[in-house]
């Protein structure tokens, strides 16, 4: 399964030189350490893909690569990620978000105050979310929640994931040296 996963990214994954043809990618982007592959730029290219990927509904790849300056994120990954959502996935996204939306204004509604509510009227982000998603209040604000939930699971799991590989890659060159040294 990693294999095909490996060929699909590999073929999709934006290059450096496309990224530098295209007129809409800011030079700073192209910086190298955005593009090298390490335990801490890859889980947060993973995690800004998500949040990318969950919560702007057009322009993904582009909004990735901007974004991964200021949190230094790997930009190919980043980009990659945010094939998250697809034709296939976005339906099965917005319903979770909108269940997630809807649960949490009822819990909201339930609370002394109405916090979440008190939010969205006291400050602009009500508007800010629905010129986002150009849909409802519940759904912006479960996408938001889930966008967010995705992005900090995926840098945790994406980061226990590399350590692990790091530790297997570790093992495999001791267990090969202690083979070359008894064969010796």
């Amino acid at each position: 399964m990693f294999s095909k996963i490996s060929v699909w990214a590999q073929r999709n994954m934006p290059t450096r030189e496309q990224m530098e043809g295209s007129r809409f990618i800011p030079n700073h982007v192209l910086r190298s350490d955005l593009w090298r592959f390490n335990r801490r730029s890859v889980p947060r290219g993973v995690a800004l893909g998500m949040l990318v990927g969950i919560i702007v509904p057009f322009a993904q790849i582009l909004f990735a690569a901007a974004l991964s300056l200021p949190v230094r994120a790997n930009v190919p990954v980043a980009a990659l990620t945010t094939f998250i959502t697809n034709p296939f996935t976005t339906p099965l996204i917005w319903a979770l978000s909108y269940e997630v939306g809807s649960w949490l204004l009822r819990a909201d509604s339930l609370l002394h105050g109405n916090p979440v509510d008190r939010l969205f009227s006291v400050t602009d982000m009500w508007s800010f979310l629905e010129w986002l998603t150009a849909e409802g209040k519940v759904l912006a604000f479960g996408l938001v929640v889930v966008a967010v939930v995705s992005a900090a699971v995926s840098y945790l799991v994406t980061s226990f994931v590399w350590r692990g590989w790091i530790r297997h890659k570790r093992n495999a060159a001791l267990e090969r040296r202690r083979e070359q040294q008894e064969a010796a």
